[in-house]
């Protein structure tokens, strides 16, 4: 979600322990036992998205294969919210006439549907957040048939954060998770099953105490844009992250762009593959409707797709660099590994030669694997020459080493 106001995204080093709210936390539903996969509106459609959108959006996730593949929510981001009434009761805007009827058409189709608020008093496009209205909106929800709920910080960063304690960090902290800890409750007293996906940009340390809250996914940067630059600065920012992730609790670098944008095929298979070593969610956020087949294939490679989704849940590292090129690993159930060698020079036109120490890896001897992009099965060997172009990835399923 693009913010109104232009905010540090830097994390604040303290610790948790001493600002946890005192009451007992919510614990995290049983959901999102792997990566959410689906599509939200806003990367490519903004403030545009409508009821008619949404229920396009679904239809072409069902034509395209993509349910098949694993995407199940369609998530709609800012812009669907209307006035509250004297009552307190949140009503949508002209654009979603009926948002239980859209629900109940999303749902038909063997999908599920998410929603998008706030704990300030305004979202981050100036609409009605839930400031004060926590348990009405979440059983609002729950009413309409929610499965998912995107919760940005935004306004609640200058009208209470700031406002209330503007020189003290540490009550602010105390506010923005005692905010997020409140909306958890609300989802869990619901009794039904709602992901809760936090995006406050990574402040504070967030996969340090989102877990406790009942968070199942938490935003670990400020917004992503459809630029390998700012794909790969994001990318960068995931290491030292691993030991936060696994089954119900997510670290999220932010929604796919893929297909989006000016990106390169190779970049855009390049972003869809470390996506998939982190163990992120999966939430596309292109233009379905007129969605090109080489974008279509990148985002359903079923291949790719099993290493984000492996039932282990653990997150990738980066095990190594050697110039221009990186070596990312991820541990895969049963013993398999994935091996990801991307080269992030800066130059996107210029191949860069690589010799892969699988010494460096852990491993001794030949390696037989399968090229998730290619479909080739491969051997690899140490100090094996790779010639792999600009913003290109090299990614290799291994199989369980005997």
């Amino acid at each position: 979600m693009r913010l109104a106001t232009s905010l540090p995204v830097v994390a604040l080093v303290l610790n948790f322990a001493a600002f946890a709210p005192k009451a007992q936390s919510a614990p995290p539903q049983v959901v999102a036992q792997t990566p959410p996969m689906g599509w939200n509106s806003w990367n490519y459609f903004a403030a545009k998205v409508d009821d008619k959108g949404v229920r396009a959006a679904a239809d072409e996730i069902v034509a395209t294969g993509m349910k098949d593949a694993g995407y199940i929510y369609v998530n709609i981001d800012d812009t669907w919210e209307g006035e509250r009434d004297a009552n307190g009761v949140l009503h949508t805007n002209s654009k979603f006439p009926d948002m239980k009827a859209l629900a109940d058409y999303v749902h038909s189709k063997g999908l599920k549907i998410g929603i998008y608020s706030g704990p300030g008093p305004k979202t981050c496009a100036g609409y009605a957040g839930s400031l004060g209205h926590e348990e009405q909106d979440a059983k609002m929800y729950a009413d309409w048939g929610i499965d998912y709920l995107k919760y940005d910080l935004c306004s609640f960063r200058e009208a209470v954060m700031t406002s209330q304690a503007p020189d003290d960090k540490a009550a602010q902290m105390r506010l923005m998770i005692a905010a997020y800890d409140k909306m958890g409750k609300a989802l869990k007293a619901t009794g039904r099953p709602i992901v809760f996906s936090l995006c406050q940009y990574g402040w504070d340390a967030v996969w340090e105490w989102a877990p406790a809250l009942g968070g199942n996914l938490w935003r670990t940067t400020g917004d992503i844009t459809p630029r390998w630059d700012r794909i790969y600065a994001i990318l960068s920012q995931q290491e030292g992250l691993e030991a936060y992730a696994g089954p119900g609790h997510w670290n999220d670098p932010d929604m796919l762009e893929v297909g989006n944008g000016k990106l390169s095929l190779d970049e855009n298979r390049a972003h869809f593959s470390m996506w998939a070593i982190l163990a992120a969610p999966l939430l596309a956020g292109n233009d379905l409707l007129n969605m090109k087949p080489e974008i279509k294939a990148i985002l359903t490679n079923r291949d790719v797709i099993a290493i984000d989704q492996d039932a282990l849940g653990k997150q990738g590292s980066r095990i190594y660099s050697d110039g221009e090129v990186e070596v990312w690993t991820r541990q895969l159930s049963g013993g398999a590994l994935a091996v990801a060698v991307l080269n992030a020079g800066d130059n996107r036109y210029s191949t860069h030669p690589f010799h892969l120490s699988l010494a460096k890896l852990g491993l001794r001897g030949t390696q037989h694997g399968k090229d998730l992009w290619t479909g080739k099965d491969v051997e690899l060997t140490d100090d094996m020459p790779l010639e792999i172009a600009g913003h290109a990835v090299f990614l290799v399923r291994i199989a369980a080493r005997k």
